[in-house]
């Protein structure tokens, strides 16, 4: 580094102040720590009293290592303090007139060359950094909370800041054991800019009762693997905290998807803040408790009344899902008909299933008698009129409505009355399937997500003129398949896809911008979100020209501006980089 840092100032020893300073303390450097008064001072070193002692308690520090971290803390109430640090990180609230009052005051302290970095998560940083006579040494340092533990920094460099200050400050929060990803200066930066629109888009369909807020949740849970779902997130994080970053993200982007929902500042005015103040879009058991208490009305109070009896199911296709269904139906002991175009297809479709029993069985999760027995349950059909003793029939062919049509056509010819007909679709529409037979009313979506043996999640879709019976029916066998169902209308996307692909899109019109690398996009979701792929790295598995499908037919349905797929998604299907399966999307393999 071009500078030796070895003294740092924070300004500000709230939550973030405070979980900032024990990091730079653990790393061995001085810190010195300044907050309005006595009382703050005092309520900082009580955070960092604390947030140290559950360190001990866990075994990650020593006594010894609490008494040396603190006492490399020195506190005060007065900016002059600060003169002779060699960085300042400035962790106040998050008000612009307040920051570039305190930048002003440094500017006048501190050495020329001293390095100004803002904590903030939403402001910015070229409007606090025109405060100082050294705009080019300005940045922003936004640490996750709790600081101590999330590794992500986001480093925001302005259209001044010099090249060699954000190596400086990346070099430096690797030297604190961080992952710095770096990017442009704009409202919400990475992480914020791109889960807050997702966030966002949560609320509006809880607003429209699209779905529940258990299913809501448990729907991106389950389906993508995402540690919280987004209403107990922002819960967490707390909706008036969530109002004020999108506001603040509306008003740079102008973008409709960052106008908050009118739901939350409903909520916000009825002090229904989330966790800390005990409700929010769930009541909590005290304030600051992550204990749940009730339920809204889902699949277990929607319950399993009127619902038909299921014991022989016909699966129509031969590809991943058709097989997958096939096994999953067949390992819970119900007789399962497949069927193909032809007796030999039919036949090396239950051959594969037979593959991936037997893959069961060397991994340990089925026992050999186990996977005889569910192998034994399928039966191989060419003709649909093979599938006429089923009461529930899964069609898994192709993503062309017209084909789909054709076969809910040909299963309404053959089948009882009474029968369930289902669509494994995950982004037709499952009433133009249902139109296609006689019987509407016994037709609904039942969308697995693949691997279906491995993943629980199951969309269960009522079109306008599924009866509740059959909603039941469906709730009823997703209970006996060992799945976990989440009800939702028939609308593009479903649950998942439609709060994915979205944020997917963003993620591709950000790198489009050049506003940060794929690299770091990604660094910055898995890091600061959690989440267990990045952008990117989903899209190049799932497939460019899959996303740019459910892309388009999103934008087609909801007709948002801010849904349309990014230029780039579509120049580089049109260029034949499709992903992980073309051997080159985002990135080549």
């Amino acid at each position: 580094m071009a500078r030796e840092i070895s003294t740092v100032g924070v300004v500000g020893l709230g939550t973030m102040g405070a979980g900032i300073a024990e990091v730079l303390a653990r790393s061995g450097l001085d810190v010195v720590a300044v907050e309005l008064d006595a009382a703050g001072v005092a309520r900082g070193l009580g955070h960092l009293r604390h947030s140290t002692a559950r360190a001990v308690a866990g075994g990650k520090l020593t006594d010894a290592g609490q008494t040396a971290l603190l006492g490399r803390i020195r506190c005060g109430t007065s900016l002059s303090e600060l003169s002779e640090v060699d960085l300042v990180i400035e962790a106040i609230p998050e008000s612009l007139a307040a920051k570039a009052e305190v930048f002003a005051r440094l500017d006048e302290i501190t050495g020329a060359d001293v390095v100004f970095a803002s904590n903030t998560s939403s402001l910015s940083i070229t409007e606090i950094g025109v405060h100082t006579a050294r705009p080019g040494k300005v940045v922003g340092m936004h640490f996750f909370n709790p600081a101590p533990v999330l590794e992500l920094v986001e480093v925001v460099r302005t259209v001044v800041t010099e090249p060699e200050v954000v190596e400086e400050v990346v070099a430096f929060a690797r030297r604190l054991g961080k992952a710095p990803v770096v990017m442009g200066d704009r409202a919400g930066f990475i992480a914020n800019a791109l889960l807050f629109g997702y966030l966002n888009h949560a609320v509006r369909m809880y607003e429209q009762r699209y779905a529940t807020r258990e299913d809501l949740d448990a729907a991106m849970r389950y389906g993508c693997g995402y540690p919280m779902g987004p209403l107990a997130l922002l819960d967490l994080i707390g909706l008036d905290t969530a109002q004020e970053i999108l506001d603040t993200m509306y008003h740079q982007s102008r973008n409709r998807l960052h106008a908050p929902a009118p739901l939350l500042k409903q909520m916000i005015t009825a002090g229904r803040l989330g966790r800390k103040s005990g409700r929010g879009f769930y009541a909590y058991e005290s304030p600051d408790s992550p204990v749940v208490v009730g339920r809204e009305s889902t699949v277990d109070s929607a319950g399993k009344t009127g619902a038909r009896t299921v014991r022989t199911v016909g699966v129509v296709g031969t590809g991943t899902m058709a097989t997958g269904i096939a096994e999953v139906f067949a390992k819970r002991g119900f007789d399962v008909v497949l069927r193909a175009r032809s007796q030999e297809k039919a036949a090396a479709a239950v051959a594969k299933v037979r593959t991936s029993l037997d893959r069961s069985v060397t991994k340990g999760r089925l026992s050999e008698e186990d996977a005889s027995v569910a192998y034994e349950r399928i039966r191989p059909v060419a003709a649909f009129s093979g599938l006429a003793d089923a009461d529930l029939v899964v069609e898994a062919v192709a993503e062309e409505l017209s084909v789909k049509r054709e076969v809910f056509a040909a299963l309404d010819a053959v089948l009882r009355p009474g029968a369930v007909l289902a669509t494994t679709t995950s982004s037709l529409p499952v009433i133009a399937c249902a139109a296609a037979t006689s019987r509407p009313e016994d037709v609904l979506g039942l969308h697995f997500f693949n691997p279906a043996p491995a993943m629980k999640l199951v969309e269960v879709v009522s079109t306008i003129a599924t009866a509740p019976e059959v909603t039941a029916t469906a709730n009823a066998v997703c209970a006996a398949l060992g799945k976990h169902p989440v009800q939702c209308g028939d609308r593009a996307g479903f649950i998942v896809n439609a709060l994915l692909f979205p944020y997917l899109n963003d993620a591709v019109k950000m790198l489009e911008a050049h506003y940060a690398s794929a690299d770091d996009i990604d660094t910055a979701m898995k890091v600061g979100c959690r989440l267990p792929m990045g952008p990117f790295e989903l899209l190049d598995v799932v497939g460019l020209d899959v996303a740019l499908a459910i892309q388009r037919t999103l934008f087609g349905e909801y007709r948002e501006e801010g849904f349309a797929p990014a230029p780039l998604l579509e120049h580089l299907v049109t260029a034949g980089r499709l992903g992980r399966k073309a051997g080159k999307g985002f990135r080549d393999y």
